[in-house]
């Protein structure tokens, strides 16, 4: 696994050099936002004792495989971590499916796996944990979550963006990395979060898929351009 410091709080862990999650450096320890692939947590693990912080909670963006898949690998290590996701998005780790009335009918995409873990915490918009706010950007799931770290304004958008291949929403197909934007549930939602974050004027985007950017104002401009284009 790739270790890869932004500034004085990010780091980015990447397996395979296109699947990211990441450790946020708190005074107690270490955040982990997502759990990478199945088979992630050893390696996880090894890089926050390399840098010398325990992981003290684990925050998920979304319940897709590449997201959730080593989060009861990690539990089971780390039994007294806090673990954080949306209401909305915790109930696809319990097995259930189903779209709420009021929620577009498109079909889920992507896969989300079942999990025994279950979350001590429920999120919302606004919330706080730690130096992060949670920031609701439904669209590639229906609870996903971005989050902003107020000390720097590094905003870590989940799969909201993607650079692989080339900045893009979520829901904007790229040929050369297309599997965001094919696990994408409801692309309309999706490039409306994608503005959303766009307004919170980060100076870095850390993503679930590709490179980390340094002020990115001028790449999410254009990818949203992209995405609209998209949808016509």
């Amino acid at each position: 696994m790739k270790i890869t410091t932004h500034g004085s709080h990010l780091i980015q862990l990447t397996r395979w050099t296109a699947f990211n999650c990441f450790l946020v450096r708190e005074d107690d320890g270490f955040t982990l936002v997502d759990t990478g692939m199945s088979g992630s947590a050893s390696a996880i693990l090894q890089a926050a004792d390399s840098l010398g912080a325990p992981i003290r909670r684990i925050l998920l963006t979304h319940a897709h495989i590449d997201h959730v898949g080593s989060l009861d690998a990690l539990h089971a290590r780390l039994p007294d971590a806090e673990v954080a996701i949306s209401a909305r998005d915790a109930r696809f780790l319990t097995g259930d499916r189903a779209l709420d009335p009021a929620e577009p009918q498109t079909p889920l995409r992507g896969g989300y796996p079942t999990c025994s873990t279950r979350p001590t915490r429920l999120l919302a918009n606004g919330d706080r944990i730690g130096s992060l706010e949670a920031i609701a950007t439904p669209g590639h799931t229906p609870g996903h979550l971005a989050f902003f770290d107020h000390r720097d304004g590094t905003l870590i958008a989940g799969d909201a963006y993607s650079t692989k291949a080339g900045i893009s929403t979520g829901g904007t197909l790229r040929l050369l990395f297309p599997f965001p934007a094919m696990a994408t549930w409801n692309r309309e939602t999706a490039t409306h979060s994608a503005e959303t974050l766009l307004k919170w004027q980060p100076t870095r985007l850390a993503v679930g898929h590709g490179p980390t950017l340094e002020n990115p104002a001028a790449a999410m401009s254009r990818a949203i351009a992209g995405a609209k284009r998209q949808l016509k």
